[in-house]
């Protein structure tokens, strides 16, 4: 049996994100999932870009404040406590709004874990080959 408890304030923030984001896969020696805390102040966003992936599901768990989700159906709003989901090939650019009371604390997962698996994705583009 194999037991780990790792203390997400003990971990260094990743640099040049546009958010504080805290991985905790490594440091809980799993593999098979991609696990990051994410505290995104007013008018920061999550990941770099808009973006979708081939293969990874993603779902971001909101701990506190409420998170924004661009998406090409619409925004979504997702409250504390929430959860939201997306499957591969669905763009997504997940965010806090310039105009939100406080910051948001999102516990995101995707799976499986897939570093080179995202794309970019351009809303006012039109791609033959792109998401779904």
């Amino acid at each position: 049996m194999s037991y780990r408890v790792v203390d997400a304030d003990d971990l260094d923030p990743e640099p040049d994100r546009p958010c504080t984001l805290q991985r905790l896969s490594a440091p809980a020696d799993l593999d098979g999932v991609a696990l990051n805390r994410f505290e995104a102040a007013p008018g920061e966003q999550l990941p770099l870009a808009y973006h979708y992936h081939d293969e990874q599901e993603e779902a971001f768990y909101v701990l506190e404040g409420t998170l924004s989700v661009e998406t090409p159906a619409g925004t979504y709003t997702v409250p504390a406590g929430s959860l939201f989901a997306c499957d591969p090939g669905d763009p997504q650019r997940a965010y806090n709004p310039a105009d939100a009371d406080g910051s948001v604390s999102v516990l995101a997962i995707g799976v499986p874990p897939a570093a080179d698996d995202v794309h970019p994705y351009d809303p006012d583009a039109e791609e033959e080959d792109g998401p779904r």
